[in-house]
Protein backbone atom coordinates (compact mmCIF):
# COMPACT_ATOMS: atom_id res chain seq x y z
CA UNK A 1 0.00 0.00 0.00
CA UNK A 2 2.67 2.37 0.98
CA UNK A 3 4.29 1.17 -2.50
CA UNK A 4 1.65 2.28 -4.40
CA UNK A 5 1.17 5.80 -2.70
CA UNK A 6 4.75 6.56 -3.30
CA UNK A 7 4.10 5.46 -7.07
CA UNK A 8 1.21 7.53 -7.47
CA UNK A 9 2.06 10.24 -5.46
CA UNK A 10 3.68 12.26 -8.58
CA UNK A 11 1.13 11.63 -10.80
CA UNK A 12 -1.42 13.37 -7.72
CA UNK A 13 0.28 15.99 -7.62
CA UNK A 14 0.14 16.83 -11.62
CA UNK A 15 -3.37 18.07 -11.42
CA UNK A 16 -2.49 20.22 -8.71
CA UNK A 17 0.37 21.88 -10.44
CA UNK A 18 -1.54 22.09 -13.92
CA UNK A 19 -4.31 23.88 -11.90
CA UNK A 20 -1.63 26.75 -10.20
CA UNK A 21 -0.45 27.19 -13.73
CA UNK A 22 -3.70 27.38 -15.73
CA UNK A 23 -4.77 30.28 -13.04
CA UNK A 24 -1.37 31.99 -12.97
CA UNK A 25 -2.47 32.73 -17.11
CA UNK A 26 -5.82 33.91 -15.74
CA UNK A 27 -6.12 37.74 -14.63
CA UNK A 28 -6.54 37.47 -10.58
CA UNK A 29 -10.03 38.46 -10.26
CA UNK A 30 -11.44 36.23 -12.62
CA UNK A 31 -9.24 33.50 -11.31
CA UNK A 32 -10.68 34.14 -7.63
CA UNK A 33 -14.01 34.18 -8.80
CA UNK A 34 -13.71 31.21 -10.46
CA UNK A 35 -13.07 29.92 -7.28
CA UNK A 36 -15.52 31.36 -5.26
CA UNK A 37 -17.92 29.81 -7.61
CA UNK A 38 -16.25 26.44 -7.06
CA UNK A 39 -16.44 26.49 -3.58
CA UNK A 40 -19.93 27.58 -3.75
CA UNK A 41 -20.97 25.31 -6.14
CA UNK A 42 -19.30 22.35 -4.98
CA UNK A 43 -20.29 22.70 -1.19
CA UNK A 44 -23.67 23.85 -1.73
CA UNK A 45 -24.41 21.67 -4.43
CA UNK A 46 -27.45 23.66 -5.25
CA UNK A 47 -29.64 20.62 -4.72
CA UNK A 48 -33.60 20.85 -5.14
CA UNK A 49 -33.21 20.65 -1.12
CA UNK A 50 -31.50 23.55 -0.81
CA UNK A 51 -34.32 25.38 -2.98
CA UNK A 52 -37.04 23.47 -1.45
CA UNK A 53 -36.18 24.21 1.96
CA UNK A 54 -35.89 28.02 3.61
CA UNK A 55 -33.33 30.14 1.74
CA UNK A 56 -31.33 30.98 5.40
CA UNK A 57 -28.49 28.14 4.39
CA UNK A 58 -28.44 29.96 0.38
CA UNK A 59 -27.40 32.91 2.18
CA UNK A 60 -25.14 31.60 4.11
CA UNK A 61 -23.30 29.26 1.50
CA UNK A 62 -23.22 33.17 -0.86
CA UNK A 63 -21.74 34.74 2.54
CA UNK A 64 -19.50 32.07 2.94
CA UNK A 65 -18.07 32.12 -0.50
CA UNK A 66 -18.02 35.39 -2.33
CA UNK A 67 -15.97 37.08 -0.72
CA UNK A 68 -13.13 34.82 -1.73
CA UNK A 69 -13.62 36.98 -5.06
CA UNK A 70 -11.84 40.06 -3.32
CA UNK A 71 -9.28 38.21 -1.00
CA UNK A 72 -6.15 39.21 -2.72
CA UNK A 73 -7.05 42.82 -2.55
CA UNK A 74 -7.94 42.64 0.86
CA UNK A 75 -6.99 39.23 2.41
CA UNK A 76 -7.46 40.44 6.27
CA UNK A 77 -11.14 42.14 5.65
CA UNK A 78 -11.89 39.22 3.52
CA UNK A 79 -10.84 36.43 6.10
CA UNK A 80 -13.13 38.63 8.76
CA UNK A 81 -15.87 38.73 6.72
CA UNK A 82 -15.92 34.97 6.29
CA UNK A 83 -15.69 34.05 9.85
CA UNK A 84 -18.51 36.20 10.54
CA UNK A 85 -20.25 34.36 7.89
CA UNK A 86 -19.29 31.47 9.96
CA UNK A 87 -20.06 32.67 13.48
CA UNK A 88 -23.70 33.08 11.92
CA UNK A 89 -23.78 29.78 10.68
CA UNK A 90 -22.77 28.66 14.38
CA UNK A 91 -25.39 30.49 15.60
CA UNK A 92 -28.17 29.13 13.61
CA UNK A 93 -26.75 25.75 14.35
CA UNK A 94 -26.29 24.91 10.51
CA UNK A 95 -23.57 22.60 8.97
CA UNK A 96 -22.70 23.91 5.96
CA UNK A 97 -19.30 21.94 3.57
CA UNK A 98 -18.92 26.12 2.48
CA UNK A 99 -16.81 26.11 5.51
CA UNK A 100 -13.52 25.06 3.56
CA UNK A 101 -13.86 28.79 2.58
CA UNK A 102 -12.70 29.11 6.18
CA UNK A 103 -9.14 27.45 4.69
CA UNK A 104 -8.83 29.98 1.71
CA UNK A 105 -9.58 32.88 3.41
CA UNK A 106 -6.64 32.15 6.28
CA UNK A 107 -4.01 30.49 3.27
CA UNK A 108 -4.71 34.06 1.85
CA UNK A 109 -4.05 35.99 4.94
CA UNK A 110 -0.85 33.93 5.56
CA UNK A 111 0.61 34.48 1.98
CA UNK A 112 -0.44 38.08 1.55
CA UNK A 113 0.02 39.98 4.76
CA UNK A 114 2.48 40.18 7.90
CA UNK A 115 2.86 37.26 10.23
CA UNK A 116 1.27 39.14 12.93
CA UNK A 117 -1.59 39.07 11.03
CA UNK A 118 -1.53 35.21 9.74
CA UNK A 119 -1.55 34.55 13.63
CA UNK A 120 -4.33 36.16 14.62
CA UNK A 121 -6.14 34.94 11.70
CA UNK A 122 -5.55 31.23 12.60
CA UNK A 123 -5.83 31.86 16.60
CA UNK A 124 -9.63 33.17 15.10
CA UNK A 125 -9.83 29.74 12.92
CA UNK A 126 -8.89 27.78 16.23
CA UNK A 127 -11.46 29.48 18.05
CA UNK A 128 -14.12 28.81 15.50
CA UNK A 129 -12.93 25.02 15.72
CA UNK A 130 -13.09 24.78 19.22
CA UNK A 131 -16.70 26.11 18.86
CA UNK A 132 -17.62 23.94 16.01
CA UNK A 133 -16.37 21.00 17.11
CA UNK A 134 -18.02 21.62 20.81
CA UNK A 135 -21.66 21.87 19.00
CA UNK A 136 -21.27 19.32 16.58
CA UNK A 137 -19.02 16.79 17.52
CA UNK A 138 -20.13 13.32 18.76
CA UNK A 139 -20.30 12.71 22.88
CA UNK A 140 -18.05 9.47 22.65
CA UNK A 141 -14.47 11.50 21.98
CA UNK A 142 -15.77 12.94 19.22
CA UNK A 143 -14.79 16.64 20.53
CA UNK A 144 -11.24 15.96 20.50
CA UNK A 145 -10.53 14.13 18.06
CA UNK A 146 -12.31 16.59 15.78
CA UNK A 147 -10.35 19.88 17.42
CA UNK A 148 -6.98 17.70 17.07
CA UNK A 149 -7.75 17.11 12.89
CA UNK A 150 -9.38 20.94 12.32
CA UNK A 151 -6.33 22.29 13.97
CA UNK A 152 -4.07 20.26 11.90
CA UNK A 153 -5.60 21.43 8.74
CA UNK A 154 -5.62 24.96 9.97
CA UNK A 155 -1.92 24.57 10.69
CA UNK A 156 -1.45 23.09 7.46
CA UNK A 157 -2.70 25.95 5.92
CA UNK A 158 -1.25 28.44 7.68
CA UNK A 159 1.96 27.05 7.11
CA UNK A 160 1.59 26.52 3.63
CA UNK A 161 0.46 30.58 2.86
CA UNK A 162 3.42 31.37 5.21
CA UNK A 163 6.16 29.43 2.86
CA UNK A 164 4.28 30.75 -0.29
CA UNK A 165 4.60 34.06 1.04
CA UNK A 166 8.28 33.79 2.02
CA UNK A 167 9.25 32.30 -1.46
CA UNK A 168 7.69 35.46 -2.75
CA UNK A 169 9.62 37.33 -0.79
CA UNK A 170 12.82 35.66 -1.56
CA UNK A 171 12.23 35.90 -5.52
CA UNK A 172 11.22 39.92 -5.11
CA UNK A 173 14.74 40.01 -3.42
CA UNK A 174 16.64 37.93 -5.79
CA UNK A 175 14.66 40.33 -8.97
CA UNK A 176 15.75 43.16 -6.86
CA UNK A 177 19.01 42.04 -6.39
CA UNK A 178 19.31 41.25 -10.53
CA UNK A 179 18.01 44.48 -11.21
CA UNK A 180 20.69 46.09 -8.94
CA UNK A 181 23.41 44.51 -10.30
CA UNK A 182 22.21 45.04 -13.94
CA UNK A 183 22.40 48.46 -13.40
CA UNK A 184 25.69 48.80 -11.10
CA UNK A 185 27.17 46.60 -13.98
CA UNK A 186 26.11 49.30 -16.14
CA UNK A 187 27.60 51.61 -14.11
CA UNK A 188 31.34 50.06 -14.10
CA UNK A 189 31.08 50.20 -17.73
CA UNK A 190 30.59 54.07 -17.79
CA UNK A 191 33.01 54.27 -15.75
CA UNK A 192 35.42 52.28 -16.81
CA UNK A 193 34.58 53.99 -20.32
CA UNK A 194 35.00 57.47 -18.96
CA UNK A 195 38.90 56.48 -17.20
CA UNK A 196 39.48 55.00 -20.91
CA UNK A 197 37.68 58.05 -22.48
CA UNK A 198 40.18 60.56 -20.15
CA UNK A 199 43.32 58.21 -20.48
CA UNK A 200 42.97 58.35 -24.37
CA UNK A 201 43.03 62.45 -24.28
CA UNK A 202 45.67 62.33 -21.68
CA UNK A 203 47.97 60.03 -24.07
CA UNK A 204 46.69 62.04 -27.44
CA UNK A 205 47.62 65.28 -25.84
CA UNK A 206 50.73 64.54 -25.04
CA UNK A 207 51.74 63.37 -28.18
CA UNK A 208 50.35 65.37 -30.13
CA UNK A 209 51.02 68.89 -27.67
CA UNK A 210 54.65 67.68 -27.70
CA UNK A 211 55.50 67.26 -31.09
CA UNK A 212 53.47 70.08 -32.59
CA UNK A 213 55.13 72.63 -29.98
CA UNK A 214 58.71 70.91 -31.24
CA UNK A 215 57.32 71.52 -35.15
CA UNK A 216 56.52 74.96 -34.32
CA UNK A 217 59.76 76.30 -32.49
CA UNK A 218 61.50 74.14 -35.23
CA UNK A 219 59.83 76.15 -38.02
CA UNK A 220 60.16 79.62 -36.59
CA UNK A 221 63.61 78.21 -36.02
CA UNK A 222 64.11 77.47 -39.98
CA UNK A 223 62.57 80.99 -40.97
CA UNK A 224 64.61 83.40 -38.59
CA UNK A 225 67.98 81.27 -40.53
CA UNK A 226 66.98 80.37 -43.79
CA UNK A 227 68.82 83.85 -45.53
CA UNK A 228 71.68 83.73 -42.99
CA UNK A 229 71.92 79.85 -42.87
CA UNK A 230 70.53 78.05 -44.98
CA UNK A 231 72.30 74.90 -44.27
CA UNK A 232 70.89 75.40 -40.45
CA UNK A 233 67.34 76.05 -42.11
CA UNK A 234 67.54 72.36 -44.35
CA UNK A 235 68.74 70.55 -40.76
CA UNK A 236 65.58 72.00 -38.80
CA UNK A 237 63.25 71.15 -41.74
CA UNK A 238 64.48 67.78 -41.95
CA UNK A 239 64.27 67.96 -38.14
CA UNK A 240 60.42 68.74 -38.52
CA UNK A 241 60.08 65.44 -41.06
CA UNK A 242 61.84 63.50 -38.48
CA UNK A 243 59.70 64.74 -35.55
CA UNK A 244 56.36 64.56 -37.55
CA UNK A 245 56.98 60.63 -38.57
CA UNK A 246 58.08 60.33 -34.70
CA UNK A 247 54.35 61.91 -33.97
CA UNK A 248 52.91 59.71 -36.46
CA UNK A 249 54.98 56.41 -34.81
CA UNK A 250 53.52 57.24 -30.87
CA UNK A 251 49.92 57.52 -32.42
CA UNK A 252 49.90 53.92 -34.30
CA UNK A 253 51.70 52.23 -30.90
CA UNK A 254 49.14 53.94 -29.10
CA UNK A 255 46.34 53.22 -31.50
CA UNK A 256 47.55 49.79 -31.67
CA UNK A 257 47.98 49.02 -27.88
CA UNK A 258 43.51 49.85 -28.14
CA UNK A 259 43.40 47.25 -30.60
CA UNK A 260 43.99 43.54 -29.53
CA UNK A 261 44.21 42.46 -33.00
CA UNK A 262 47.12 45.05 -34.09
CA UNK A 263 50.44 43.49 -34.85
CA UNK A 264 52.67 46.98 -34.59
CA UNK A 265 51.29 46.86 -30.62
CA UNK A 266 53.61 43.77 -30.00
CA UNK A 267 56.64 45.28 -32.09
CA UNK A 268 56.76 49.04 -30.93
CA UNK A 269 56.29 48.84 -26.92
CA UNK A 270 54.98 51.91 -25.14
CA UNK A 271 58.28 54.88 -24.46
CA UNK A 272 59.62 54.54 -21.20
CA UNK A 273 62.93 55.52 -19.38
CA UNK A 274 65.55 54.27 -21.55
CA UNK A 275 63.99 56.62 -24.83
CA UNK A 276 64.19 59.83 -22.51
CA UNK A 277 67.24 60.35 -23.83
CA UNK A 278 65.67 60.68 -27.78
CA UNK A 279 63.02 63.02 -26.12
CA UNK A 280 65.75 65.04 -24.80
CA UNK A 281 67.50 65.13 -28.20
CA UNK A 282 64.56 65.99 -29.84
CA UNK A 283 63.97 69.32 -27.11
CA UNK A 284 67.62 70.04 -27.48
CA UNK A 285 67.06 70.12 -31.57
CA UNK A 286 63.71 72.08 -30.95
CA UNK A 287 65.94 74.67 -29.30
CA UNK A 288 65.87 73.70 -25.24
CA UNK A 289 68.99 73.07 -23.96
CA UNK A 290 68.24 69.97 -21.30
CA UNK A 291 70.17 67.87 -19.07
CA UNK A 292 69.66 64.01 -18.20
CA UNK A 293 70.66 62.60 -14.81
CA UNK A 294 68.89 58.60 -13.96
CA UNK A 295 70.39 56.90 -10.97
CA UNK A 296 69.37 53.85 -9.99
CA UNK A 297 68.31 50.59 -12.13
CA UNK A 298 65.66 51.68 -13.95
CA UNK A 299 64.87 47.45 -15.05
CA UNK A 300 62.72 46.59 -12.30
CA UNK A 301 60.40 49.91 -12.49
CA UNK A 302 56.81 48.82 -14.26
CA UNK A 303 56.36 49.36 -18.39
CA UNK A 304 53.51 51.26 -17.36
CA UNK A 305 55.49 53.47 -14.22
CA UNK A 306 57.97 54.29 -16.96
CA UNK A 307 55.77 55.18 -19.44
CA UNK A 308 54.23 57.61 -16.97
CA UNK A 309 57.54 58.73 -16.47
CA UNK A 310 58.25 59.20 -19.83
CA UNK A 311 54.72 61.17 -19.80
CA UNK A 312 55.23 63.57 -16.78
CA UNK A 313 58.66 64.99 -18.64
CA UNK A 314 57.46 64.95 -21.87
CA UNK A 315 54.54 67.07 -20.52
CA UNK A 316 57.08 69.32 -18.48
CA UNK A 317 59.76 70.25 -21.00
CA UNK A 318 56.80 71.04 -23.65
CA UNK A 319 55.51 73.71 -20.66
CA UNK A 320 58.81 74.93 -20.80
CA UNK A 321 59.71 75.07 -24.46
CA UNK A 322 56.27 77.03 -25.03
CA UNK A 323 56.58 79.52 -22.40
CA UNK A 324 59.83 80.01 -21.20
CA UNK A 325 62.12 82.94 -22.56
CA UNK A 326 64.57 82.16 -24.83
CA UNK A 327 68.19 81.12 -23.44
CA UNK A 328 66.27 78.85 -21.06
CA UNK A 329 67.57 75.91 -19.93
CA UNK A 330 66.35 72.34 -18.24
CA UNK A 331 67.23 69.94 -15.91
CA UNK A 332 65.49 66.26 -15.69
CA UNK A 333 66.19 64.07 -12.62
CA UNK A 334 64.92 60.61 -12.01
CA UNK A 335 65.72 58.62 -9.18
CA UNK A 336 64.72 54.72 -9.44
CA UNK A 337 64.59 52.55 -6.00
CA UNK A 338 62.67 49.26 -5.80
CA UNK A 339 59.82 51.02 -4.14
CA UNK A 340 59.42 54.03 -5.60
CA UNK A 341 60.43 56.51 -9.09
CA UNK A 342 61.43 60.07 -8.25
CA UNK A 343 61.20 62.89 -11.15
CA UNK A 344 62.34 66.55 -10.91
CA UNK A 345 61.97 68.79 -14.18
CA UNK A 346 63.31 72.29 -13.42
CA UNK A 347 64.02 75.04 -15.71
CA UNK A 348 66.08 78.36 -15.20
CA UNK A 349 63.94 80.84 -17.22
CA UNK A 350 63.36 84.23 -15.32
CA UNK A 351 60.24 86.90 -16.03
CA UNK A 352 60.46 90.02 -18.35
CA UNK A 353 59.71 92.16 -14.52
CA UNK A 354 59.12 90.80 -10.82
CA UNK A 355 55.47 91.19 -11.16
CA UNK A 356 54.90 89.75 -14.25
CA UNK A 357 53.42 86.08 -13.95
CA UNK A 358 56.04 82.87 -14.20
CA UNK A 359 56.64 82.21 -17.75
CA UNK A 360 59.10 79.44 -17.43
CA UNK A 361 57.01 76.87 -16.51
CA UNK A 362 53.31 77.51 -16.06
CA UNK A 363 50.83 74.75 -15.34
CA UNK A 364 48.94 73.77 -18.60
CA UNK A 365 49.68 73.02 -22.17
CA UNK A 366 48.06 76.11 -23.82
CA UNK A 367 49.23 79.37 -24.95
CA UNK A 368 49.60 82.29 -22.62
CA UNK A 369 47.13 85.29 -22.90
CA UNK A 370 46.68 87.99 -20.64
CA UNK A 371 47.38 86.03 -17.20
CA UNK A 372 49.22 82.72 -16.23
CA UNK A 373 48.33 80.47 -18.61
CA UNK A 374 45.84 77.83 -18.11
CA UNK A 375 45.21 74.31 -19.08
CA UNK A 376 44.83 70.69 -17.94
CA UNK A 377 48.63 70.10 -18.00
CA UNK A 378 49.39 69.90 -14.49
CA UNK A 379 45.45 68.11 -13.86
CA UNK A 380 46.52 65.11 -16.03
CA UNK A 381 49.63 64.76 -14.66
CA UNK A 382 48.36 64.64 -11.00
CA UNK A 383 46.04 61.91 -12.55
CA UNK A 384 48.62 60.16 -13.54
CA UNK A 385 50.69 60.31 -10.66
CA UNK A 386 47.99 59.73 -8.26
CA UNK A 387 47.24 56.13 -9.72
CA UNK A 388 50.80 54.84 -8.29
CA UNK A 389 49.51 56.82 -4.80
CA UNK A 390 52.43 59.27 -5.65
CA UNK A 391 51.83 63.14 -5.28
CA UNK A 392 53.49 66.10 -7.16
CA UNK A 393 54.41 69.12 -6.80
CA UNK A 394 53.79 72.35 -9.57
CA UNK A 395 55.36 75.89 -8.83
CA UNK A 396 57.83 78.61 -9.23
CA UNK A 397 61.39 78.51 -8.01
CA UNK A 398 62.51 80.94 -5.42
CA UNK A 399 65.41 82.94 -7.73
CA UNK A 400 63.06 82.21 -11.30
CA UNK A 401 62.15 79.16 -13.14
CA UNK A 402 59.86 76.58 -12.19
CA UNK A 403 59.90 73.07 -10.66
CA UNK A 404 58.18 69.88 -10.70
CA UNK A 405 58.63 67.39 -8.46
CA UNK A 406 56.56 63.48 -8.54
CA UNK A 407 57.18 60.54 -6.54
CA UNK A 408 55.53 57.26 -7.96
CA UNK A 409 55.11 54.58 -5.39
CA UNK A 410 55.86 50.97 -6.99
CA UNK A 411 55.23 49.10 -3.75
CA UNK A 412 54.80 49.77 -0.02
CA UNK A 413 57.92 50.08 1.80
CA UNK A 414 59.09 46.97 3.76
CA UNK A 415 57.83 47.14 7.36
CA UNK A 416 60.78 47.82 10.20
CA UNK A 417 62.49 45.01 12.27
CA UNK A 418 61.50 45.18 15.66
CA UNK A 419 64.81 45.73 17.87
CA UNK A 420 64.81 42.23 18.88
CA UNK A 421 65.07 40.95 16.08
CA UNK A 422 62.94 37.58 15.08
CA UNK A 423 59.28 36.48 17.30
CA UNK A 424 59.93 35.11 20.34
Amino acid sequence: MQWGLTVLRPYAARPVRALFRAGARFPPIAFDALLAAAVLLGSAGLTSEVYQGPPGPLVLHAALALPLVWRRRAPLTVFCAVAAAAFAQWLADVQLLTDVALLVALYTVAARSSPRRALAAWAVLELGVVLASARWATPDGGFLRSVVFLSAVAAAVAATGTNARTRRAYLASLEDRAVRLERERDQRARLAAADERARIAREMHDIVTHNLSVMVALADGAVFAQERSPDRATAAMRQISGTGRQALTDMRRFLGVLRADEPDARRHPMPGIAQLDSLIGRMRAAGLPTRLRVAGDPAPVPAAAQLTVYRLVQEALTNTLKHAPAGTRAEVRVRCSPTAVALDVTDDGRTAHASDPPSSGPPSSDPPSSGPPRGHGVSGMRERVAAYGGSLDAGPLPGGGWRISATLALRPAPAPVPAGGGAA
